[in-house]
């Protein structure tokens, strides 16, 4: 009791309670500079820039085209299944509920905080908006385009595609494309062609709703590219902005291009499973995409469709025992060749150094002269971009 009594003699004492009160203080300040490091961390690690510089670091160009290859094919072949065998005759609706399901997914990530933030706005709300209603075009009459045509009439129409983009980025971006390259995708839209020929069942408004869907989607995938590459977005953040846009005109494009009766469709257990399968990779596919337009160009975008249907094609005969004939074999292999020609080329493009980096690294490695201090000279200049 007598040693009780004297140890709390000694902790009320002025002295021991100053350096108490001292020893509490620097805990207090400590756990507010611990709280501050964790609050700086989770904003870096939201950030546009750095979640930008993860996403070049996990999913580089191979990682982003792969996975959208694999994606890619799964979904054209559920896609049919669902217009052709489910008998769910609604494809712009169908279309809807991809973004539908899309958002949500989203929305749930946005809610634990895993979503990235958007970039500083560089970007305009006109640009946003433009973004999204591509979008609904170029989706909406794909899907459209693959209930009235068939599978190969709807890759014969993708070739299309390649000039209106090398078209668009030369009026838009001024870039230029070297005749190497128009040579390789010459030859990959001959070898498309002559692959698809044998399988071109097609209806009048199939067609028309082809060639409309042709300019939406080269600027869909321009935009994707541009906005990722030159604005610092990242896949999911722009998806994220630009998907109720989308939601809002495809809603506006079901009266005129589904026909009446969704509400009467039976929705069993097993027709809502496979469309809400399809919508899943709908989402897959929508940020494979994304991911691959913002890892590479809308041109290497394209040439990788062209590839899925030579491979769809070839691998049908070879593991499945399909004859689709000779002259279309013969087209794949021809398309495959133009394939391998346009990836080296561009392999070949990005190890050679860009000769205004090498000037400027010259040029900052020597003294400057006076007379170009005088005049102010600036060697930084933008001119007419090679692809």
């Amino acid at each position: 009791m007598l040693c009780s009594r004297e140890i709390f003699n000694f902790l009320v004492r002025k002295d021991v309670r100053k350096i108490l009160k001292r020893k509490d203080s620097d805990a207090g300040e400590r756990g507010k500079a611990l709280e501050d490091l964790r609050a700086s961390l989770f904003n870096k690690f939201r950030s546009s820039e750095s979640t930008k510089r993860q996403q070049q670091r996990i999913c580089g160009p191979v990682a982003a085209l792969t996975f959208n290859f694999v994606v890619a094919v799964g979904i054209i072949f559920m896609n049919k299944w669902v217009l052709k065998n489910v008998g769910f005759q609604f494809p712009v609706f169908l279309t809807f509920i991809h973004y539908a399901v899309s958002w949500a997914l989203m929305a749930i990530l946005n809610s634990f905080s895993l979503l990235p933030a958007s970039p500083p706005s560089k970007s305009t709300p006109l640009s946003l908006f433009t973004l999204g209603i591509v979008m609904s075009l170029s989706t909406g009459l794909a899907n459209v385009s693959l209930k009235y045509n068939s599978v190969g009439f709807y890759q014969m129409a993708k070739i299309a595609v390649t000039p209106s983009i090398v078209l668009a980025e030369c009026i838009w971006y001024k870039k230029k494309v070297t005749f190497s390259k128009v040579i390789a995708l010459t030859v990959v839209s001959i070898g498309v062609a002559i692959a698809t020929v044998t399988d071109l069942q097609f209806s009048l408004f199939g067609a028309c709703v082809a060639l409309a869907w042709i300019i939406p989607s080269a600027v869909n995938k321009i935009l994707w590219s541009n906005m990722q590459q030159q604005e610092n977005w990242t896949a999911l953040s722009l998806m994220w902005k630009t998907t109720p846009i989308t939601l809002l005109f495809l809603v506006s494009m079901i009266p005129f291009l589904d026909p009446p009766g969704v509400l009467t469709f039976h929705w069993s257990f097993n027709n809502t499973s496979a469309i809400l399968i399809s919508a899943f990779l709908g989402f897959l596919l929508q940020w494979s995409g994304a991911l691959a337009l913002g890892a590479t160009s809308a041109i290497s975008h394209v040439v990788l469709g062209q590839f899925k249907t030579c491979v769809l094609l070839l691998g049908s005969y070879y593991l499945f025992g399909s004859n689709p004939g000779t002259t279309s074999i013969c087209g794949a292999f021809i398309a495959i060749g133009g394939m391998s020609f346009f990836t080296y080329l561009n392999l070949h493009a990005t190890k050679q150094p860009s000769p205004l980096k090498v000037s400027v690294s010259t040029s900052s490695s020597l003294p400057k002269s006076k007379l170009s201090e005088g005049n102010g000279e600036n060697r930084d200049g933008f001119g007419a971009e090679n692809v």
